[in-house]
């Protein structure tokens, strides 16, 4: 099982942190007493700028269901955008994919994408599709592990793993809670696709494929719903963000990783190349200290949410493109991808470059 590529793709609109603080303060006027604070919580953030889905001064006015109408039509835009180039890098037709696994947890429609990017893509009829919802940010490593279980089956075969996260189109606007304002300054937009191929597939890709998928374990936490997901009213998507998202990474990362490199007969010491999710700057803090690195070794993490912020279940397949486009390890080198989500739960991918 290998990964054949990644593409990423995203909405026009980009606005740097400065301008969409602002925009904030315009909307919020005297309910933000001390600006300052605002502006503090999003520079400590770690982003320098996020996508977004409209113009920054549309989203006032969106009721839920508008909002999830541009959801689904941006969504289709991307994932036609993203997917196209991931099969362009991977060498292979809009028709040669058996699967496609689909992610989001930022909007809702059905049918789902993948059947009406079938149907704008003239993808196979006869094409198996798997739209997964309410992963959150899990959900890329998750999808990769899914579609790796699905071409271990059929060897022969071609998948498609397709993310769209559009948090913008979450905005609680009227919600002057810490999570809220937190969530204001890091999610962002966009859309990553992936290609993955079974062991019998002859790759022809016209650029270096990527790492062989050696391995995949789900750990799920029990009795931690509340640590991070959404509460859904008729206002839309309402965001839960415990404070103890880094506590329960640091208690419980370390020990889960050592167990499952373990069974393959590895230790942290032999990991050359992490591709970790984005989650923010705690939790990537916390991650570094359960895994006894620094910001050196997941500086591909710290660079994507530089530049795009969080982009929930995208983020780890953006750090995984930034790997094999720009820090490619060398022949042979173990690495692990690994996200963690809603469950609470994590999931974590061996990989062998």
């Amino acid at each position: 099982m290998r990964i054949l590529s990644v593409a990423s793709a995203f909405p026009a609109h980009y606005y740097n942190q400065q301008e969409l603080v602002a925009a904030f303060l315009r909307h919020w006027g005297d309910r933000i007493p001390d600006g300052r604070k605002l502006e503090l919580l999003h520079s400590n953030v770690g982003v320098d700028g996020r996508h977004l889905s409209l113009p920054i001064d549309d989203y006032p006015s969106l009721t839920f269901g508008q909002a999830n109408n541009v959801w689904i039509e941006t969504a289709q835009e991307l994932g036609e955008k993203s997917i196209s180039q991931a099969l362009r890098n991977a060498g292979l037709q809009n028709t040669d994919p058996a699967a496609f696994f689909f992610v989001s947890v930022t909007g809702i429609s059905s049918p789902s994408i993948e059947a009406r990017l079938i149907n704008r893509m003239g993808l196979s009829r006869n094409l198996k599709r798997i739209p997964i919802f309410g992963l959150g940010c899990v959900a890329g490593a998750a999808g990769i592990a899914r579609a790796a279980d699905y071409v271990r089956a059929y060897p022969d075969q071609y998948a498609i793993l397709l993310s769209v996260e559009l948090c913008s189109l979450t905005l609680q606007t009227d919600d002057l809670s810490v999570a809220n304002l937190i969530s204001t300054g890091l999610f962002g937009d966009g859309a990553a696709a992936v290609i993955i191929a079974g062991d019998n597939c002859v790759a022809s890709s016209p650029v270096p494929p990527g790492p062989e998928i050696v391995a995949t374990k789900s750990i799920f936490y029990p009795d931690t719903e509340r640590v991070m997901g959404w509460d859904i009213s008729e206002r839309g998507f309402r965001i839960v963000l415990s404070p103890q998202v880094p506590d329960v990474v640091a208690k419980n990362l370390g020990g889960d990783m050592n167990e499952f490199l373990s069974e393959h007969g590895l230790s942290l010491s032999d990991i050359g190349c992490w591709v970790v999710h984005t989650g923010g700057p705690k939790v990537l803090r916390a991650t570094q200290q359960a895994l006894g690195v620094n910001d050196t070794t997941l500086s591909a993490s710290w660079d994507c949410l530089r530049k795009m912020g969080n982009l929930s279940s995208a983020s780890v397949l953006m750090v995984l493109e930034e790997v094999m486009l720009n820090r490619r390890p060398a022949p042979g080198t173990w690495s692990v991808l690994a996200a963690m989500g809603p469950g609470f739960c994590s999931e974590l991918v061996l990989l062998r470059w």
